[in-house]
């Protein structure tokens, strides 16, 4: 039998769960599929009974008799009337089971009939509650669910707690939530079963809180705006959708500055408590609220005399979390200060910014304070906070300079008088420019469309338009094929201005490469950009022009690659291109890092990375991130490739930047340190962000990294259908540096395992040609190791062995960890192969036919799914050292003109290894041991498995 009162949940429950609750629904799940039980626990709205009606009704199927009970507030002073939800359907079914004494006691507490008492009855109700559950096991499995456990009735909690504690190895499990704080929840977990595993739900990170507003249809919400409701909800599900619920169905958005209208239904919750406050006290909380950084000193130079006394009684009402140390005044939830001021009339709002204009210590703060204290424009105002965003953009805070750079154009006149140096001032459209410029570097880019679309809308001055135009361009990102209607209007507007034309063509030259695919064309117009910018006297479009030329040009193997670097990299520079992602910094690390010079590319890089989190620059750190990640990866510390990859990717989905490419480099790190099916998800997901942005450099990329995580993973036929396109588009992009990608080593592997050695060689010659030509010595290392790949399958073993020696030596000189490895593995390999399958007259390979070194290197580099295949290799190579002895001349005669390859699997057929085993044994495909087998049937005239096993016996094939 079972009980499924309201076990259906709402439709979209579910996928509500998976935002943010992946790992703990699964470690939940286990524990439940493991026979135990799971206490749910953390603060009202973090989504503890969502993630409970999710689990019951995910594993309520496993069990035959579903128990539930949801206790509330109001209620919660009735006696038993938990138990009676838990069994009021059931009574009939086990009451005939139990001894009269618990019958009874148990009968009247739950139908109310009679006078049962804890005191009177205790030890009956107690006994009758364990009978009860005993009796119900005993027919399946059960599953008690109960929610809101801190509101379950005393007897019926007390009860519960008696009967969980005894139930051993009874078939009866618990899945319950409680509301807590902190660590209440132990009192909870001690009257849970011995087994049960507590569950705490934290705040989801901005991230998730995205993802569930996007799931609830609240998509027009900019990301910036998302940030605020991330802050103002402290991450908790029910109080991030209400906010987000009344700013989707509000037509006003707050204004800069102002802190996010709290909806009525979240002002409940908090304003109850301040009803209790003393009028003055509310008045301090309100100055506290109001303020970015409140501590007492704050409080009292805004005329707030008695702070002390005043947050003590707020913190006594849970408004205010007590600090140990310390003078900051800290809310105990930041919806407390967002309803507070929320509540507030407007005139009242506006004195406390007054007072607070001139007590904040910092300039900045001062000059916020003043413009939410001023109404209507003021060109003063409007200079002070102009000046203030300056300040914060020296001080890398970009997003707060975008946010002041919007109130000072709120605040600033339409028609902008002479300053009192007679200089025309800024107009407020030129600030609201500045700040789109500024949302840009910090990372919020729809915030900058909308500050340039709405410029668009009025502007007729050249400049500022073909400014905006630049704004909508630089946030779309690498889908700029979207914006294809921008620049016709860009050049129209820019006229024949060289400075401005500088600008718009400095865009076309990424379009060409973003879209268009074509390398020569985007380096045509870079150069053209650079020598506009240069008659227009704006060095910095010109070197921004000069360092995407040079970065065009080491990607094609241009010979002007290092003459174009050093233009780049000439004086005078502009700080702001000196460490941008598209500046000259990273236009030299390009340039290192395809030649080979790790060590110089890792302190470059390291030293922009430094430089952009100074200056808050959240593009250009999301870049240098994934370009360090990379450096290290090379270098063979995958570890740490692993750990700033993941940093990267991160930052790029809490930001909305870069999320392909750092997917990408992710999933390199994954493939090689990580989890592996984590990076084929992830290579996929970059293959799709570049397709749908129509990025064909990065697809390129993001199928290359694809097909690495398909080889690792075991799977030579899908990484030749992978990089076999990656060759194909390389071709039609014009990218001839095979350290672009560096992933021709891997398809000619992934040929050879597969059966095709001729294709694998061709691969081989054709970016071997390229890279001679540019010098790149450790591609030419990982091409010969290929091709002793390819001499090992044509029979060469002992040139193979000589090569794959020579190359793990020059790679591990040049610093390529991995690629060391590898070639010690592959050589391990061979010298196996070789042991177990030798040929007549074939002296043995020297050095040690063991994975010791493989695994020693891969271990070093901490590069754990490679360690993993050097195990397996280890361990299906002891199974074939001494294979069965053939002694028959017959046998040796027919297999000796085979190739290697073939050699090897007609031994084992010959030893009864299935198809699937072989593939295991040789780290073949399937499909390839099918192939060979077909080979060697024609070659040696048999037709089955069945014909080489009567060789192996020394009788006559039919």
């Amino acid at each position: 039998m079972t009980v499924r009162r309201d076990f259906q949940e709402p439709a979209r429950s579910r996928p509500d769960l998976v935002i943010g609750r992946e790992d703990l629904f699964t470690s939940a799940r286990e524990q439940l599929g493991r026979g135990g039980s799971v206490l749910l626990h953390g603060p009202a709205g973090i989504g503890k009974s969502t993630v409970l009606r999710a689990l019951a009704a995910d594993y309520g199927g496993a069990a035959r008799t579903v128990l539930r009970c949801s206790a509330t507030e109001s209620e919660s002073h009735l006696p038993f009337l938990a138990l009676a939800d838990l069994f009021g359907l059931v009574l009939d079914k086990v009451s005939g089971r139990l001894p009269a004494a618990q019958r009874t006691a148990l009968e009247s507490a739950l139908t109310g009939r009679g006078e049962s008492t804890l005191q009177r009855d205790g030890l009956a109700l107690r006994l009758a509650v364990l009978s009860a559950l005993r009796a119900l096991a005993a027919e399946g499995p059960v599953l008690v669910v109960a929610d809101d456990l801190q509101w379950l009735d005393a007897a019926s909690a007390e009860l519960l707690g008696f009967a969980a504690r005894r139930l051993g190895d009874t078939p009866v499990q618990m899945l319950c939530a409680v509301r807590t704080e902190g660590q209440e929840y132990d009192r909870h977990l001690r009257a849970s079963p011995p087994d049960t595993l507590a569950v705490r739900l934290g705040p989801l990170t901005r991230t998730q809180v995205s993802a569930l507003l996007d799931h609830r249809g609240y998509t027009p919400l900019s990301r910036s705006t998302i940030r605020d409701i991330h802050r103002t909800s402290g991450g908790n599900p029910l109080f991030a959708l209400e906010l987000g619920r009344a700013l989707a169905e509000s037509p006003a958005r707050p204004r800069p500055g102002e802190p996010l209208p709290v909806p009525t239904s979240l002002r409940a919750l908090v304003l109850s408590r301040l009803e209790m406050l003393s009028d003055e006290a509310r008045r301090t909380l309100l100055v506290a609220s109001a303020g970015a950084r409140p501590t007492l000193a704050l409080l009292h130079a805004a005329g707030r005399e008695n702070a002390e006394a005043e947050t003590a009684q707020a913190a006594a009402l849970g408004l205010l979390a007590t600090e140990a140390e310390g003078p900051a005044v800290r809310f105990a939830h930041p919806l407390i200060s967002a309803a507070l001021y929320a509540e507030a009339p407007a005139a009242e709002r506006r004195a406390v910014h007054t007072a607070l204009s001139t007590a904040a210590s910092d300039p900045i703060e001062r000059a916020r304070h003043l413009a939410l204290a001023t109404t209507g424009t003021d060109p003063e105002v409007a200079a002070r906070l102009a000046e203030a965003a300056a300040l914060a953009r020296d001080r890398g805070a970009p997003s707060v300079a975008a946010s002041l750079g919007l109130l000072a154009a709120r605040h600033t006149p339409a028609d902008s008088a002479p300053g009192p140096d007679e200089r025309r001032l800024p107009g407020p459209d030129e600030r609201r420019l500045q700040a789109a410029e500024d949302a840009i570097t910090a990372g919020e880019a729809d915030l900058a469309r909308d500050i340039a679309r709405d410029v668009l809308t009025r502007a007729t001055v050249p400049a500022e338009r073909v400014r905006a135009w630049m704004v909508v361009i630089e946030a779309a990102g690498q889908a700029l094929g979207d914006v294809d209607a921008v620049f016709p209007q860009a050049l129209a507007d820019a006229g024949d201005d060289p400075r401005l034309l500088a600008l718009v063509h400095y865009q076309l030259a990424w379009r060409g490469l973003v879209v268009e695919g074509d390398f020569a064309e985007a380096r045509q117009e870079a150069a053209h950009a650079a020598e506009l910018a240069a008659r227009g006297g704006d060095r910095r479009t010109e070197l921004m022009a000069l360092s995407f030329q040079a970065s065009t040009e080491t990607l094609m193997g241009h010979p002007d690659a290092p003459a174009t670097v050093k233009r780049a990299l000439r004086e005078p520079q502009d700080p702001y291109v000196a460490c941008h992602h598209n500046g000259a910094g990273s236009a030299r690390f390009r340039w290192l890092i395809m030649s080979d010079q790790l060590p110089e590319a890792r302190a470059t890089i390291t030293a922009l990375l430094r430089e952009v989190r100074r200056r808050g620059m959240v593009e250009s750190e999301v870049h240098f991130l994934r370009f360090l990640a990379e450096t290290e990866l090379r270098s063979g510390h995958c570890g740490r490739a692993l750990d700033l990859a993941r940093e990267s990717l991160r930052l790029a989905r809490d930001s909305g930047i870069g999320e392909g490419a750092s997917a990408m480099l992710t999933s390199l790190a994954e493939a090689s340190a990580g989890d592996v099916d984590r990076a084929l998800a992830l290579a996929r997901e970059a293959a799709d962000h570049a397709e749908v942005d129509g990025d064909q450099m990065y697809l390129s990329r993001a199928l290359a990294a694809l097909g690495y995580a398909q080889l690792v993973a075991g799977d030579p036929a899908a990484t030749v259908r992978s990089l076999r396109r990656v060759r194909e588009l390389e071709q039609s992009l014009g990218i001839t540096d095979p350290a672009r990608g560096r992933w021709h080593g891997d398809l000619a592997e992934a040929l050879v395992r597969i059966g095709e050695p001729v294709e694998a060689q061709d691969v081989i010659d054709t970016a071997r040609v390229h890279a001679l030509r540019l010098g790149r010595e450790s591609v030419l290392a990982v091409l010969d190791r290929a091709e002793a790949l390819v001499r090992a399958a044509r029979g060469e073993h002992e040139a193979a062995a000589v090569r794959l020696a020579s190359v793990r030596d020059r790679l591990g000189g040049l610093g390529y960890g991995l690629e060391e490895a590898r070639a010690a593995f592959a050589l391990a390999r061979l010298r196996a192969q070789a042991a177990a399958f030798p040929r007549a007259g074939g002296a043995p390979l020297p050095g040690p036919a063991s994975y010791d070194e493989a695994a020693r290197l891969f271990r070093r580099c901490r590069a754990l799914p490679w360690l993993r295949q050097v195990d397996a290799a280890a361990t299906a190579g002891a199974a074939v050292v001494e294979p069965a002895p053939v002694a028959a001349p017959v046998v040796r005669d027919a297999l000796e003109g085979l190739a290697s390859m073939e050699r090897q699997v007609a031994s084992l057929v010959m030893e009864g290894a299935t198809n699937r085993e072989i593939a295991a044994r040789l780290f073949i495909s399937v499909k390839t041991v099918e192939a060979t087998l077909t080979r060697v049937y024609r070659k040696l005239g048999i037709r089955s498995r069945v014909d080489i096993v009567r060789l192996a016996a020394g009788r006559r094939t039919t």
